[in-house]
């Protein structure tokens, strides 16, 4: 019973497996819905009911394939831990805070808790190919992009205290602090472009105009760097006889993974 539940939930190579998944495609399609819904003060109160029984029954599905995961994993507290683990936790458990917290102090809290469950929508990364790819793209790139990140982070520090330099010393200067030249710098920076901060000095505006052509220079860096590890990662695994979603070995004339049943 174990080990069919454990094929139906996380392979999808048969027909049981392969209906979960839509099933469960559905259910998270339908619960970002009703979190949407909800946000609509007029719609939350005019469906408040219907709302509510259908928050109850996604609840309850949402439960049972938590618990079904738990229980016919064979390392369940490795599966708790991970990414999709503590997704499919933070965003079943908030119902249940509403009858642990029945104080009205903590309604308001506890309104904002519901929301954690459109974290549900990463779940759909599990039923694609790409999205899968693209995970672990981000994952072998994180420790690049955290360097270009620190990078940007001084550069605009830096920028941001030239910026308090040349302006913080003008009449009625927006330029009133550190934090808030920082702040212009990144706005900038971003191609933001906000105007609620506008440099009056002609260095000023020079150097504001430095920063613009600089944030069109390195913005895309990050998308360069998941771009190219995600080639390499599509490839590699295709020169090595690999499945591009979950890695398993295949033979060069399957069609479909044996797997988990993806497209080859």
């Amino acid at each position: 019973m174990k080990e069919k539940l454990y094929k139906i939930i996380f392979e999808a190579d048969t027909k049981e497996g392969k209906a979960y998944d839509i099933a469960l495609i559905v259910i998270i399609f339908v619960s970002i819905i009703v979190a949407f819904t909800e946000s609509v003060r007029t719609l939350a109160y005019t469906y408040k009911y219907i709302l509510e029984i259908v928050e109850i029954i996604l609840t309850a599905l949402f439960t049972f394939d938590y618990c079904a995961r738990l229980y016919c994993s064979p390392q369940p507290r490795k599966y708790a831990l991970t990414f999709f683990g503590i997704v499919d936790f933070i965003s079943t458990v908030p119902p249940y805070l509403s009858i642990i917290f029945p104080s009205a102090k903590y309604m308001i809290l506890l309104r904002s808790f519901r929301f954690i469950r459109i974290f549900r929508v990463f779940k759909l990364f599990t039923f694609l190919n790409e999205g899968h790819l693209l995970l672990q793209s981000l994952k072998k790139s994180s420790n690049k992009i955290l360097v270009y990140f620190m990078f940007v982070l001084i550069t605009v520090t830096c920028l941001g205290t030239v910026m308090y330099l040349a302006e913080g010393n003008q009449p009625n200067t927006q330029f009133t602090d550190l934090g808030t030249s920082v702040y212009y710098a990144i706005v900038t920076m971003t191609t933001v472009g906000y105007g609620d901060i506008t440099p009056v000095t002609p260095f000023g505006r020079l150097l504001s105009a430095f920063v613009m052509l600089l944030g069109y220079t390195i913005i895309a860096i990050p998308t360069g760097i998941v771009t190219a590890t995600f080639v390499d990662e599509t490839q590699r695994k295709s020169k090595h006889g690999e499945c591009p979603r979950c890695g398993d070995r295949i033979d060069p004339n399957d069609r479909f993974c044996r797997h988990c049943g993806e497209k080859l």
